[in-house]
């Protein structure tokens, strides 16, 4: 088992050693959930790099990542567990052929865990010769309050009943991130059971660390120049400015159209990979994309 990081610098290596840039603030809740065993809430914008860490995390440290995706209507039993109804009414009819009739018999064959379906968060709190899981709880935001009041029951034990089985307690807390988009607020009763870190978008320094780190085969000029364009379109007023996701799939793009620096006419033709609304396509398209190019060019962004 790969113990967690015993330090700042250990945290920020980690990080590293999986290719995400972390500044030392974010390293500091990080390590400091870890080391507490407390969820780590994780609160920003789409596309800032929020569900990476999960995903960092249980590379870095050899843990299973278990991740339930949120939605609107998710319940317990779709996060929890179900039965298998469709296995045990067919055990129920294989047994009654065979000439058993004893019910408390056959409850008690059904109701066992081989027709159990565990989902995430049960799955969360089983055993692992690698160490307590990765819980990945993404996009929390897009629940109800009936959900966060359940999943504040689960996070506060950690333990799970299952009427017919008993109670299932994780015999070391899972390691829980919690990510949310802010469509919402989520309620302060479940965000007191966290850290809380808010995930901005990062600055042009570290923007650009990550792309040499994501994309380190992207020509350094045209790194630069998709860094500052997109530093400067974030100050627009558009619908959904692009995150860091939407500025690699746009150098990602612009790669394979073998660019090696931006002009107004590449950037009007791929202004679809960067953002994702017609009515910001139109509002950055022509003129406006231009301005904005020789400023950047000009170095008065970035």
């Amino acid at each position: 088992m790969i113990a967690v990081p015993s330090s700042i610098d250990q945290v920020l290596d980690l990080l590293k050693q999986e290719h995400y840039v972390a500044d030392r603030a974010f390293a500091t809740v990080l390590f400091l959930a870890l080391r507490m065993g407390r969820p780590l809430f994780l609160e920003g914008e789409a596309g800032v790099g929020k569900t990476e860490i999960a995903k960092v995390l249980a590379r870095g440290l050899g843990r299973k990542l278990i991740r339930l995706q949120c939605y609107e209507g998710l319940d317990a039993a779709s996060a929890l567990y179900e039965w298998n109804y469709a296995g045990q009414m067919m055990a129920i009819r294989l047994g009654e052929a065979s000439g058993e009739h004893d019910r408390s018999k056959l409850a008690a064959d059904v109701f066992s865990e081989k027709y159990l379906v565990k989902r995430p968060l049960l799955q969360a709190l089983e055993p692992d010769p690698a160490g307590p899981p990765v819980l990945l709880i993404d996009e929390l935001d897009r629940t109800d309050e009936a959900f966060e009041a359940f999943l504040l029951e689960i996070l506060s034990d950690f333990q799970a009943s299952v009427p017919e089985l008993g109670t299932i307690k994780a015999p070391a807390p899972p390691i829980v991130i919690i990510t949310s988009n802010r469509t919402r607020e989520v309620h302060d009763a479940l965000k007191r059971r966290c850290l809380y870190h808010w995930v901005d978008y990062p600055d042009a320094q570290r923007e650009l660390a990550i792309l040499k780190e994501k994309a380190p085969a992207i020509p350094a000029k045209l790194s630069k120049q998709i860094v500052a364009y997109v530093q400067a379109i974030r100050k627009e007023d558009l619908f959904k400015v692009p995150g860091v996701a939407e500025t690699l799939d746009w150098a990602t793009a612009l790669v394979e159209l073998d660019a090696l620096a931006l002009d107004p006419a590449l950037v009007s033709d791929t202004l679809g990979v960067l953002l994702k609304y017609q009515d910001d396509i139109a509002k950055m398209q022509g003129s406006r994309a231009k301005e904005i190019l020789d400023d950047v060019k000009a170095g008065n962004h970035g």
